[in-house]
């Protein structure tokens, strides 16, 4: 057995932490009590949950690595700030879901306690100071996801998409279980500390290796990255779109937190191992993502094979296996996380009873009914596409400028071609949104006022944002500040 210290400022430590549990229990005991006609209060009180657990990782924002539980549980600058993020990407997934789900009889108290113990996974991914932890993190996310995409359970396409997701999950979690208890026996050690001091003097460094390989294939396949990337468009596509739009946004962010704790802080020495195998996950990705999407008719596949291509990007910045590349890894997932969100939100925007939007037709017109939300959907997508000065724009300079930086000019040439392609197959939207006429009413925006708001804010921030970038990048370049 492996002896744990405790001191009563652990729980000081993990109290955000702490606080979403309670609450998810809370949630789900409260929402037996609640009459459906007034499950909004259930709604209200998932988004009072997030804006709470800001407030107190903002209370105590680490200045510097604090340790807890001996070790297994490290809060600083870099979890506190993507955990932040997660709770605000959370909070618009929130939003956008209400009047989807209240729309198809869906609206229940379960979905929002399977997102928050989704995001307190997460939080345990991005604070994982042992490899305990993070798969103890990691399960509760994935077994909350596969519950959440497979909500509506009375859709045969949800079902099928929640089976593959499930089945393909499963192997995933596997292969890097594998290679963490190859990690673990290599090393003789839990502790991502001790997992890096004992690789250099390791007994057995063909199964440390062997370890860092198994442990990267999962964390490709958590991420989307190609040839990983098998599950992503049908889960995409299939799930419901409130659901798509929380699964494809903050997980992304923790995912990043779990491949950095698990690559730089416990297999650093071995760098020069798994960069070359970053670089081919990075160059297909980019290959691969952005040709399948120019053949998408459906806006949902079209962002599925996006992520992948924009996965390839975030690897960019761990190639060069440093803290400036770690920093521009961090601010592309954050900022396309949301992204993400607000591009599904685009979708749920359009939606309504009896009809769920998803093909790029169903955009058509929209600027004559709807100029205003036609011109921020534009905003939205031109993140996506990285043109500046949004958001996305930046995001993407930064990673190939880190590309660049460590060495990798043929990775960074191939990004810029391939964010070329990227603009072209967006642009098939703009097109449809700004030059085409609908035959129908389903460009139509009939959304709630909240839905609204939460939109115009979300939109309008990816432009503020990206002109104001410097202000994200500095929290990024804090967490990773140079040597």
């Amino acid at each position: 057995m492996i002896p744990i210290s405790f001191s009563p400022a652990d729980l000081h430590t993990i109290l955000p932490e702490l606080f979403l549990c309670g609450a998810a229990f809370a949630l789900l005991m409260a929402d037996l009590f609640i009459d459906a006609k007034r499950r909004a209060l259930i709604h209200f009180l998932a988004i009072a949950v997030l804006a709470a657990a800001v407030l107190l990782t903002v209370r105590d924002m680490a200045a510097g690595a604090v340790t807890a539980f001996g070790g297994m549980f490290v809060r600083d600058v870099a979890g506190d700030v993507m955990k932040i993020a997660v709770y605000a990407v959370t909070a618009f997934g929130f939003v956008y879901a209400k009047p989807y789900l209240a729309e198809r009889g869906l609206f229940k108290g379960e979905y929002y306690v399977l997102c928050l113990f989704s995001v307190l996974g997460m939080g345990l991914m991005i604070s994982a100071g042992n490899l305990t932890v993070l798969y103890l993190g990691l399960e509760l996310l994935a077994l909350s996801s596969y519950g959440l995409v497979g909500f509506d359970r009375d859709n045969p396409t949800v079902s099928e998409a929640a089976m593959k997701y499930f089945v393909l999950g499963s192997m995933a979690s596997g292969l890097l279980l594998y290679g963490m208890s190859m990690l673990y026996g290599a090393t003789g050690s839990l502790q991502f500390d001790a997992i890096l001091a004992g690789s250099a003097q390791t007994a057995s460094p063909m199964m440390f290796k062997l370890g860092v390989v198994f442990v990267l294939a999962g964390i490709a396949f958590k991420l989307g990255a190609a040839p990983f990337h098998m599950w992503l468009p049908d889960v995409y596509q299939g799930a419901s779109t409130a659901v798509t739009a929380f699964i494809a946004s903050a997980p992304k962010i923790a995912v990043f937190a779990m491949a950095y704790r698990l690559l730089e802080t416990a297999a650093g020495g071995a760098a020069a191992d798994w960069v070359p195998l970053v670089a081919g996950l990075s160059a297909v990705s980019l290959v691969l993502g952005n040709l399948m999407a120019l053949v998408q008719s459906s806006f949902k596949r079209l962002l599925a094979y996006s992520t992948i291509s924009h996965v390839g990007f975030l690897l960019l910045g761990l190639l060069s296996a440093d803290n400036a590349g770690y920093a521009a890894a961090m601010f592309y997932a954050i900022s396309y996380a949301v992204t993400a969100v607000a591009a599904f939100g685009s979708l749920i925007l359009l939606s309504r009873a009896g009809f769920d939007a998803d093909a790029i037709d169903d955009f058509r017109g929209l600027w004559a009914k709807s100029p205003g939300f036609a011109f921020l959907i534009l905003f939205v997508v031109a993140s996506l596409a990285g043109i500046p000065p949004f958001l996305g724009f930046f995001a993407k300079l930064q990673v190939i400028v880190a590309a660049l930086q460590g060495g990798y000019q043929s990775l960074a040439i191939l990004a810029v071609v391939c964010a070329v392609i990227g603009a072209f197959y967006y642009l098939k939207l703009i097109r449809a949104m700004f030059f085409d006429k609908s035959e129908t009413e389903s460009a139509e925006v009939n959304a709630d006022g909240h839905l609204r708001a939460a939109f115009a804010v979300n939109a309008a921030a990816l432009l503020v944002l990206g002109v104001f970038s410097n202000g994200i990048l500095s929290w990024c370049l804090r967490a990773f500040p140079a040597a």
